[in-house]
């Protein structure tokens, strides 16, 4: 495959085995040629090659001093289509006009000052409204394990692209799992920061949005967020993300949470993970987070933003399936977005309570295998009129609501041979903590996935 990963590609530049113009062509080549899945909606081109060649000007004046100052110079990243690029168009997978200013948002910015080579746009569902990748401006994007399967989203076009190695690390958002899940899906590593670590900008009032990582190793998504983190003057809530030191030691008490509904080959792949904890020394615990309304209550809290930013003179060029959560948007009151506001509020108190008799918790990212790629979901909630759409994945939206650090790490196959993982959770501003334990669980579980191989669509062949 032609990007193998953060660290590795920095490791060939390094060495003089690579050029950044040889890497960042390949990787452009790839996609153009082998992105079967629909990974992409846009590719740089030119702009890329002008970044590869300053980054190959500035190797050559200064050798391995050029990576002090820019750590990720000449590795290629990829953009989820939700955030502004100064060169690329931003589509946002809508047939509605994106007005906002054509410049990077502050992530973008910062990989790009740290040396990245932004090489394309990845797919999304429309506004990241859905936990798939369907849109009416691109076909869905496919699971590099199965393309008959979804990828998962609404950052499935970012995890397709790592699993694949069409680029060494992805940027994607995540307001309710768009990170965790189809990082989970397609078996590579997806990294939710805290609230504010990485700022978002422009920022929703919901407060559920985050940006983070797509990655083939902890350590490549822990070195992308490094470079991406800090306080913006347009994001509010930028710099909370660092307010709670990490707790440190080496035993760690863990939570376990196992999620009703968990599939058994999900449950026997994610339960490596928790004998790996056990052998190095950790105590893990079974626990219950029990939180009443926590899903109509998130329900409320997206479909009220999304009518919040919806004209009704819009709704024929709208995604069908986000329509119908901004028409449920309509009918709400603000006393039912306070209420929802109580239920997170009740969510925070007593996962506080929780953190603050376990360091971390972990469980499986999702809890069934990939649904069809056509759908937004598996089939109980594949109809947008139910408002479901969310509702397989228990364990993803609470930790947005929650604002807490939050990681999916491959666990292994199930017997159909698609990935499983495990995810991380700390508490607010412990992502040193939750990243260091990654790493550590991610080197006795197996040395990264391999590439899966590139296959066609069977309606294709």
């Amino acid at each position: 495959m032609t990007a193998h990963g953060v660290h590795h590609t920095r490791d060939l530049l390094q060495r003089g085995e690579l050029s950044a113009l040889e890497h960042t062509t390949a990787v452009l080549d790839a996609v153009r040629e082998r992105d079967t899945l629909g990974a992409y909606v846009a590719l740089a081109g030119e702009e890329a090659l002008r970044a590869a060649r300053r980054a190959d000007a500035r190797i050559r004046e200064l050798g391995t001093d050029a990576w002090r100052a820019m750590p990720l110079l000449g590795v290629t990243v990829s953009v989820k289509d939700l955030l502004q690029t100064r060169h690329l168009p931003t589509a946002r997978g809508s047939l509605l006009p994106n007005a906002r200013p054509r410049q990077d948002a502050p992530a973008v910015a910062r990989l790009r000052a740290a040396g990245a080579v932004v090489v394309g746009k990845t797919a999304t569902s429309e506004y990241g409204w859905s936990a798939s990748t369907l849109s009416r401006v691109a076909p869905p994007v496919r699971n590099p394990h199965d393309p008959r399967l979804s990828a998962g989203g609404s950052s499935g076009g970012a995890a397709a692209a790592v699993a694949t190695g069409l680029c060494d690390a992805a940027l994607g958002t995540d307001g309710s799992g768009s990170i965790r899940i189809p990082a989970a899906f397609c078996g590579v590593v997806g990294y939710k920061p805290s609230l504010g670590r990485i700022p978002y900008v422009p920022n929703s009032a919901d407060r559920l949005a985050h940006q983070g990582p797509l990655a083939r190793t902890v350590a490549d998504a822990a070195l992308l967020a490094h470079a991406m983190a800090g306080p913006h003057p347009a994001d509010p809530d930028s710099g909370l993300g660092s307010l709670d030191a990490p707790r440190t030691g080496r035993a760690l008490r863990i939570g376990w949470i196992e999620y009703d509904g968990t599939c058994a080959e999900v449950r026997r792949a994610t339960g490596q993970a928790r004998l790996a904890l056990l052998g190095q020394g950790h105590l893990v615990e079974d626990v219950e987070v029990r939180c009443t309304h926590l899903y109509p209550a998130l329900v409320d809290l997206l479909a009220a933003s999304e009518a919040a930013g919806a004209r009704r003179e819009d709704d024929e060029r709208a995604d069908p399936g986000r329509l119908e959560v901004i028409r449920h948007g309509r009918t709400l009151t603000g006393a039912d977005v306070i209420r929802a506001e109580e239920v997170r509020q009740n969510l925070r108190a007593t996962l506080r309570t929780v953190m603050n008799r376990y360091d971390v918790l972990a469980m499986a990212t999702v809890p069934i295998e990939p649904f069809a790629a056509d759908a937004v979901g598996p089939p109980w909630a594949a109809d947008p009129r139910d408002l479901q759409w969310l509702a397989w994945a228990p364990a993803s939206y609470p930790f947005n609501m929650t604002g807490q650090p939050a990681l999916s790490l491959p666990a292994g196959p199930t017997r159909s041979g698609l990935p499983a993982a495990v995810q991380l959770v700390g508490p607010v501003g412990a992502d040193d903590l939750v990243l260091g334990l990654a790493a550590r669980l991610e080197a006795d579980l197996a040395a990264p996935a391999p590439h899966p191989r590139l296959r066609q669509p069977a309606a294709a062949r």
